[in-house]
This record gives C-alpha cells, sequence and structure tokens, in this order.
C-alpha cells in the first residue's frame, strides 16, 4: 500500500495545485468542474456533470449494497483583501501549500478524491462508494449538493470533507433567519399620537435576548438568538412610526427542530415571524454509528461544530471530517500543510477499510 499511497497523495497535490490556480467563486465554478472532470477521465473513469458538480460511482457500484457518499466542494469564497501572496498561484513554502481554498476545502476535496481511487476497483465491497465534488456551499446555493442529490443514487451515510484538523465533527449547528414585524399605528411624534411600533418592538427583542432555551446539548451547547438588524419605513423625523422590522439570527442545537423553535417564539412574542429559510438544519450522526466507531477506533476524537456546512443540506447521517484547519478558512494567506493532506489520505482509507 505504500508504493499507491505515495502516488495516491502526488496526484492529490497536483489537482490541488489546479484547482488553486484556477478561481471558482461560488456560482462560477465552471472551470474547476472541468478541471475534475478532466481528473477523471485521465484515469478512464466516468464522471457525471450536472449544473458545476461532478461526481462519479466506484467502478463495481451494486444497487443492492447501500452506498457511502465521500463528498466535498470546489468553490471558494472571494480573497481576503489582506493577501500577501497571489491567491490563485499555488506556492510551496516550508512544507505548506499556499493559495485560495487549499484549505477549504480543496484539501479535503482531494484526500477523499484520492481516497475513493484507492477504493474504486476494489471488488466485494460491503458498500458502494461515490464521491462528489460540489458548488455553492459557501453560499448554501441550491446548486450544489442539494441539486445533485437529486442526481445520485439512493445514499444511507456521508463523509462530508471540511477542516476539522482530522477530528469528527458529529453535530452541526443550523442556521434559521427570522424576519421579524411589529405594527403599531402612525401619528405626529410633537402631539405624542399614534402607537409606536418601535417601542413594541423593543419588547420582543428584550424577550429575544433573554430568553434561555430549556434543551442544552452536550456537542453544542444551548440554542442562541441574535438580534441583527431593525428598520423602519420612516424618513421623517416627526412621525411615529407604524412598522418596525427586525431580523433574528438563530442557532439552533440537535435537541430542536425549526418547527419547535418557531412555535416557542410565537408563543413568547406579539411580532409576526416568518423564517426566511429552514434548509440548513442542526444535524447530527450517532455516536455508534460505524463511521464514528471506525474514526474512535483510530484515535479519533468528536465534537459538536459551531459552523454549518452541506451536511445541514442532507438526509441521511453525515460525519464531517477533513484535513485543513477551520481556524484558516476564509483568512489572507490561507494554506493547508502537506502532512495535513497526506495523513488525511491515510485516515481517511483506513477508516473505510473498517466499513466497507
Amino acid at each position: 500500500m505504500n508504493k499507491e499511497l505515495t502516488i495516491l497523495q502526488a496526484d492529490a497535490l497536483a489537482l490541488l495545485k489546479e484547482l488553486i490556480a484556477t478561481p471558482s467563486f461560488s456560482k462560477e465554478e465552471e472551470k474547476t468542474a472541468g478541471v475534475l472532470a478532466r481528473f477523471f477521465a485521465t484515469r478512464g473513469i466516468a464522471a457525471t456533470w450536472v449544473g458545476n458538480n461532478i461526481f462519479a460511482l466506484n467502478k463495481y457500484y451494486d444497487e443492492s449494497k447501500p452506498t457511502i457518499l465521500l463528498n466535498s466542494h470546489h468553490d471558494t469564497v472571494r480573497p481576503n483583501p489582506q493577501y500577501t501572496k497571489d491567491p490563485f498561484q499555488p506556492l510551496t513554502e516550508d512544507g505548506k501549500l499556499y493559495g485560495l481554498g487549499s484549505n477549504d476545502a480543496g484539501g479535503c476535496l482531494v484526500s477523499l478524491i484520492a481516497t475513493f481511487l484507492y477504493f474504486y476497483e476494489q471488488e466485494n465491497l460491503n458498500y458502494n462508494i461515490i464521491v462528489a465534488a460540489t458548488a455553492e456551499e459557501e453560499i448554501s446555493g441550491t446548486g450544489g449538493i442539494e441539486y445533485a442529490l437529486t442526481y445520485l443514487p439512493q445514499i444511507n451515510c456521508a463523509i462530508v470533507g471540511e477542516p476539522t484538523q482530522m477530528q469528527m465533527a458529529v453535530a452541526e449547528r443550523g442556521l434559521m433567519v427570522l424576519d421579524c414585524t411589529s405594527h403599531g399605528k402612525a401619528g405626529h411624534a410633537a402631539r405624542n399620537e399614534g402607537e409606536n411600533a418601535i417601542y413594541k418592538a423593543l419588547k420582543d427583542m428584550e424577550w429575544f435576548r433573554t430568553f434561555q432555551f430549556e434543551k442544552v446539548s452536550p456537542l453544542l451547547g444551548p440554542s442562541k438568538m441574535n438580534v441583527t438588524v431593525i428598520e423602519t419605513e420612516n424618513k421623517a423625523h416627526n412621525v411615529v412610526p407604524a412598522v418596525c422590522r427586525f431580523v433574528v439570527d438563530t442557532r439552533i442545537n440537535e435537541l430542536y427542530s425549526f418547527e419547535e423553535v418557531i412555535d416557542i417564539i410565537r408563543s413568547h412574542v406579539a411580532c409576526e415571524v416568518k423564517p426566511r429559510s429552514t434548509r440548513l438544519r442542526s444535524t447530527s450522526i450517532a455516536l455508534d454509528h460505524p463511521l464514528v466507531k471506525a474514526g474512535l477506533s483510530l484515535g479519533r476524537e468528536y465534537y459538536g461544530s459551531p459552523t454549518t456546512s452541506d451536511k445541514a443540506l442532507m438526509p441521511f447521517p453525515a460525519l464531517k471530517m477533513g484535513p485543513g484547519d477551520s481556524a484558516r478558512s476564509h483568512t489572507a494567506d490561507e494554506f493547508i500543510s502537506l502532512d495535513e493532506i497526506n495523513q488525511g489520505i491515510e485516515l481517511y482509507i483506513q477508516l473505510l477499510n473498517q466499513v466497507v
């Protein structure tokens, strides 16, 4: 395996350098999709291209078997203005590879692709393995994993590649943005007329500030709510506003459904409450799931992640795990170490060997 592993690691590094050199902002990932499609084609692997997503099935895919999805994204944010290096010039220096998307999540993606290649031609696996390089993760867009899943066979579980230092994120907070509207009655401020919608909103905002959800997760802690935007339609200083709108950012642990949270909120506030979206739900994978048990046997630790990923859009158990460090994501002069990639590939293979 050592020689094969060395080849896989070299190929992964070369692919990552090519991806870094190819701009792939969210919704503009056509060129990196092309890079990935060519990568599979040159190895004789049939890959499917839908939207800006690329996926491939193992050679001996058998629809009677359960399926594991290996997924990470190939879109990036725009480069931080404080970059001192060219974000699109892959630069290897002191054992580190610099470049936009190297850490989030290029290192994860190429490590998962290398893992897929390792298992691609193996027969008699207990699981099918599908690899998917998807788009729009950084903006939680509908053209990424959500769209790709409509073309994929049934998936039983997944490994989602995000930089976790190869530790296991078994739970994620959900994100739900609420648009709230308080209604009053317009009037002239000088005559103290009307019913001030701002004052009504303030009562509700104070509730959002002080309320504590009863269920506290051992992995993610309490669910949290923060008022982040407030506005009225008034332009004149002397008119009591009839309407006040405000936005609440909610971060929900895995012990609550979004529907439960909305019901709790509506039972306590007077304002109208409308969720913008309920797509990015809190998620968890059982600690006795085969993927988690395999990771534990390899000395990996588990934790709850405060950040969301494409895991939130998957209707099946998913383990978030990958090389790199989340603290480097979206920073200037982003990098991943070569050792992190090499060890990531090795650990992914060791983990799947115990399952498939």
